[in-house]
């Protein structure tokens, strides 16, 4: 087999640009491989011949972060999903982001990738996801939707999971800007136990700050939207920045992880994930901000990634 002929492990690539940007999507997941300014990482992504690790720019859909013990009810059925984190016997992330996505289209700086989710175990409802990702003069806008194109009611929520990065060695470099005032507390099993304000925690980046050694993989909400509408959680050195924003009346969570838990070679040097979530952990079974689409709703919203320097 030629090197031409061979597979990439994440599948198709669809690359778009835009003046000095450039983006690559996957066919493994619909997620972002790599996206570049001037040929340095804005998000620190992964190599064409391997396979995302760490969530590593994927989608999360129909739900983000986990499900204790892959158990919920709805509609007046108890489901039971698949434990894709069993050593925390969890369901975690969703049930798209090792699904092979389709082309739906693409120009030189948009792409849109679509996935139809069918019934499985532990899910019931038939959904047709679409993600539009856009470059242009203001960075990365990117348009998940989900429309319910079945006959039964389908619980949603949706997570994303890039890795902001400006180039640094280590995250500990990097000051940390985050508008949330609540976080929420977890069990051993990463599973939210409560809220609790940010006022003189280590959680606390209202006003900008050094991460330095503060290990952070926590859910945040009390997000504070600017004029526009957006909230805007920013990385940066005194050089370079990069934001990623989203629309606050879609996306009322967000997950920060400064990657301590990563192998010994990533930890804490690639990247801090921050991702947009409109709903916490465990919605499913809590019903928490949990989307409800009945048969022909669509859900949409949007978020994005700006960068200085």
């Amino acid at each position: 087999m030629t090197e031409e002929q061979q597979i990439s492990p994440s599948g198709e690539q669809w690359e778009i640009s835009h003046g000095e940007q450039r983006l690559t999507v996957v066919g493994v997941g619909g997620g972002i491989r790599s996206y570049d300014m001037g040929g340095r990482p804005v998000l620190h992504g992964y190599p064409v011949d391997a396979k995302a690790d760490a969530g590593r720019g994927q989608l999360l859909m129909p739900w983000p972060n986990r499900i204790a013990d892959g158990r919920y009810t709805f509609a007046g059925k108890q489901q039971q999903l698949p434990l894709t984190e069993p050593a925390r016997l969890n369901a975690s992330h969703g049930l798209v982001r090792w699904e092979q996505w389709s082309l739906v289209e693409q120009s030189d700086s948009t792409v849109t990738v679509g996935f139809r989710l069918m019934p499985s175990p532990g899910w019931g409802a038939i959904l047709d996801l679409r993600v539009r990702y856009e470059l242009g003069d203001d960075g990365l806008t990117v348009t998940p939707s989900a429309t319910n194109v079945g006959s039964t009611r389908a619980p949603f929520g949706f997570g994303a999971h890039p890795y902001l990065t400006v180039g640094e060695d280590a995250v500990d470099e990097l000051t940390l800007s985050l508008p949330a005032t609540e976080y929420l507390t977890v069990d051993d099993r990463l599973l939210p136990t409560g809220t609790k304000s940010v006022e003189g925690s280590d959680y606390d980046f209202r006003e900008p700050r050094p991460i330095g050694d503060a290990v952070v993989d926590t859910a945040f909400t009390g997000l504070t939207a600017e004029a526009d509408g957006r909230w805007r959680v920013t990385i940066s050195t005194a050089e370079r920045s990069t934001t990623l924003w989203a629309q606050a009346e879609k996306f009322g969570y967000t997950q920060v992880f400064t990657g301590d838990s990563l192998p010994p070679a990533r930890a804490r040097r690639a990247g801090v994930a921050v991702e947009p979530m409109s709903c916490p952990a465990g919605a499913f079974a809590t019903g928490e901000s949990l989307v409800v689409l009945e048969p022909g709703d669509t859900w949409t919203g949007q978020w994005g990634i700006a960068h200085r320097g």
